[in-house]
């Protein structure tokens, strides 16, 4: 009897969304498991999802092309697979076309790809008490509603700024969209995407400064258990104006949404970029006690030197403690693909202690 259940379900699925990909067509019935500690991992495409650490892998945020086998891998480990939900705000203001065809698009779309949700990925700027900032928070609570009554069991999170005080003028009604939505994932990383101190060189995310964010996410009543925290595994390489006695690398002024100077100046690099780069430098890997990071200098082809921070486990370490010790609901990392998967045994080791760093020290 129980076989035939089974049966019966798989093919309620093949019926509701077409012919399911998997060898085992059980695999594309939805994730409905809720676990106690969330890993949400981006996934930007290509296939180095096959070397995650799927024993810890809670969600997969599919940023890239749609891979049915990722779905079905995940799946067949107890993971959810989440689309990537984004749109013009002029999209949400309009209730009546837009916002509401955008909410169902997305369910059938995931219904049709054996989805388990979606994760809401705006990052507009949004003046607070204006018709975004109400059209936003209603598309959240909408979106959530229209999931989880569609796919039973589904997850709808929201992707916040590393703190809640209108970074990158990111005006959004915090506590009403933690509320409407299962997980907020903080993007604790591009901290210096408005500078409004010196133009120099920074920590992508110092410590102390991440952490006192969290404080205030929790300052407004907001159920640690809603919030994710996102550590980075880049860093930022920034061209240096000049580099002082001290270290100092005066940076070029870019200015982003109304401040002069952001990371805008520099450039995203890969951990894999990073630990290669390193190796070579001028000054070696170095450490900034104050912001609790590490760095180094080198000097490209025509003898510029640049300043690179990064992340690596001593400093994400502290943080994934820190997710344990205000009762977060998890930790996730922008993003998955950008380690080094090769056979190499240091490169190997270098990606096994960034995945072990997400439980802390």
């Amino acid at each position: 009897m129980s076989r035939f259940v089974v049966l019966l379900s798989s093919l309620l699925v093949v019926c509701r969304a077409g012919v399911c990909p998997c060898e085992r067509p059980e695999l594309c019935r939805p994730i409905r498991e809720e676990r106690d500690f969330e890993v949400f991992v981006f996934d930007v495409g290509g296939k180095t999802w096959n070397s995650y650490n799927w024993s810890v892998v809670t969600t997969v945020a599919t940023f890239g092309k749609y891979d049915a086998e990722l779905m079905c891998h995940a799946h067949s480990k107890g993971a959810r697979v989440v689309l990537k939900g984004e749109l013009p705000l002029s999209y949400i203001v309009d209730l009546s076309r837009s916002r509401t065809a955008w909410i169902t698009d997305k369910v059938n779309l995931a219904k049709t790809q054996f989805m388990d949700g979606i994760n809401i990925d705006l990052e507009q700027a949004v003046e607070e008490g204006s018709a975004e900032y109400y059209a936003l928070t209603d598309l959240v609570k909408e979106t959530t509603e229209a999931f989880h009554r569609e796919i039973p069991g589904s997850q709808v999170s929201f992707d916040v700024a590393w703190s809640p005080k209108c970074i990158d003028k990111r005006c959004y009604d915090y506590v009403t969209i933690a509320e409407s939505c299962d997980l907020v994932f903080v993007m604790s990383y591009d901290e210096q995407s408005q500078i409004l101190g010196d133009c120099i060189a920074m920590a992508n995310a110092p410590l102390q400064q991440t952490l006192n964010a969290y404080d205030q996410y929790l300052d407004l009543n907001i159920d640690p258990k809603k919030l994710v925290m996102g550590v980075p595994w880049y860093g930022y390489d920034y061209p240096c104006l000049n580099l002082s006695q001290d270290g100092i690398c005066s940076i070029a002024k870019v200015p982003f949404r109304g401040v002069p100077c952001s990371d805008a100046a520099g450039k995203q690099k890969t951990y894999k970029w990073i630990m290669k780069q390193v190796n070579s430098s001028s000054s070696g890997r170095m450490w900034d006690d104050k912001q609790q990071a590490p760095y180094f200098n080198y000097k490209d082809q025509n003898g510029q030197i640049h300043q690179v921070w990064y992340d690596d486990p001593q400093s994400i370490c502290p943080k994934a403690d820190a997710v344990k010790s205000k009762g977060l609901r998890g930790i996730g990392m922008w993003n998955g693909n950008i380690l080094d998967y090769s056979d190499d045994p240091v490169t190997r080791q270098q990606t096994e202690m960034m995945w072990n760093a997400l439980f802390g020290c």
